[in-house]
């Protein structure tokens, strides 16, 4: 029993040796990862009511959209962007904004919200589609170049072929048909044979005196 008292008596100082070696790195590595775990709980707490919020705001903007109130649009994106800028709804607030300045007549209020999406959005999605309405703006008011130059910059592959569409439009706008010519047979290449585009790019490449595969001869 005594033997047993001194090994247990042994076992005890060995721990509190290692705990005073080692007890206070263990304690601070606990403390951290607890901080980390109620961190990361409290941010996800906070962006699940940011979403809700910018969601709630979105709708109604997305009304106000629908009845054409300019006004009120403009305003309730700058209030999303303000207070919910790093939601996706911010994003999609600016270009139901942008469509609405269109369809008033304000190209160039809408020519500066499209630019700013262009310029400041992380969403690659939203943003291609901001430049792709971009350059429609920069064409109907002539700038061919600065619509080309728009739709120079990278998509993604999902944007690829309206992207090279959108190119041979402005070529064909400049009497340039072998430009556009090319420009269309890339977005013929990267488009599904269902597409209701690719059909269009294939009258627009027959137009310009190009045979397009038929249905299935395509890889």
């Amino acid at each position: 029993m005594a033997h047993l008292d001194l090994e247990e008596q042994e076992q005890l100082d060995q721990l509190k040796h290692f705990w005073k070696q080692y007890g206070n790195a263990i304690s601070w590595v606990v403390t951290a990862a607890l901080v980390l775990v109620a961190g990361w709980n409290a941010y996800q707490y906070w962006q699940n009511k940011q979403a809700v919020q910018a969601s709630a705001l979105f709708d109604q903007l997305d009304q106000a959209s629908q009845a054409k109130d300019v006004a009120k649009t403009s305003r309730m994106a700058l209030d999303l962007n303000g207070q919910f800028g790093s939601t996706a709804y911010a994003t999609q607030a600016q270009l139901l904004a942008a469509e609405v300045l269109v369809d008033k007549g304000d190209l160039s209020a809408a020519t500066t919200a499209l630019q700013s999406l262009v310029e400041h959005s992380s969403d690659k999605g939203l943003q291609s589609v901001a430049r792709l309405r971009l350059a429609s703006l920069q064409a109907e008011s002539k700038a061919f170049d600065v619509a080309l130059n728009t739709l120079q910059a990278s998509f993604p592959k999902e944007f690829e072929a309206l992207a090279a569409d959108r190119r041979g439009d402005l070529w064909m706008l400049q009497n340039k048909p072998d430009q556009a010519q090319a420009e269309y047979q890339k977005a013929y290449d990267g488009l599904t044979e269902r597409s209701e585009l690719r059909r269009l790019v294939e009258v627009k490449l027959n137009a310009l005196g190009v045979k397009t595969a038929p249905a299935g001869a395509a890889s």
